[in-house]
């Protein structure tokens, strides 16, 4: 069920900065306390293939979304000890060496269970008909968008083979950003600086009729 709209869950989770420092990061509170946007994106799991390239292409762009006043929070099943190992494992020898940004360590599954994004069909007991979240359980690639109010604005989920595409989540930002503070909509393949409409049939005409 999508959670589009909705505020996102009112959970607190152990996390680790750059420095190796333990935290405890509630991401709700994050929006709301700082009055900035997060992105949040989960990633199925430490010292693996797709997932470096990832969090080293959200550290990238980590300027781009600063700018926005945009938090990035990065995230899966892992402990904060094996978060660390990798925080100091090398680029070049398929670490994360240089991502600043901190580490949800969600081991007790408690918010990727609420956000349903587990990937939890092996762990199905036909015998009981329960889910048995062990600790070998994945997330999925999924990305949350929040704004300052703590009300998810997108939220996306891939397979675990499919990285994302940075940019497209600065263009979402930038469209959700012109709705907040023009009052219209924004098109297919709106960019920022690009025409937008206004939420009537009269501005979609004139826009279809232009474009």
């Amino acid at each position: 069920m999508s959670l589009v709209g909705k505020k996102f869950p009112n959970i607190t989770v152990d996390a680790i900065s750059e420095l190796g420092d333990n935290l405890r990061i509630n991401v709700l509170e994050e929006a709301v306390q700082n009055k900035k946007k997060v992105l949040l994106f989960w990633y199925p799991k430490d010292f693996t293939f797709v997932c470096p390239t990832e969090l080293h292409a959200f550290q990238a762009a980590l300027g781009e979304f600063e700018k926005r006043n945009t938090i990035v929070i990065g995230a899966s099943c892992d402990t904060n000890e094996v978060h660390f190992a990798w925080l100091n494992t090398a680029k070049n020898n398929g670490g994360i060496e240089g991502v600043t940004y901190p580490l949800l360590a969600d081991t007790t599954r408690n918010l990727s269970n609420a956000l349903g994004i587990l990937d939890i069909e092996d762990a199905f007991n036909e015998e009981t008909g329960d889910y048995l979240l062990s600790g070998s359980n994945v997330t999925y690639r999924a990305t949350y968008l929040i704004d300052e109010d703590g009300k998810i604005f997108h939220e996306s989920v891939n397979d675990m083979p499919l990285g994302r595409n940075v940019n497209e989540y600065i263009r979402l930002i930038d469209a959700y950003t012109h709705v907040q503070t023009k009052g219209e909509v924004c098109p297919a393949n709106w960019e920022e600086g690009k025409e937008a409409m206004s939420a009537d049939r009269v501005s979609t005409a004139a826009y279809l009729s232009a474009n």
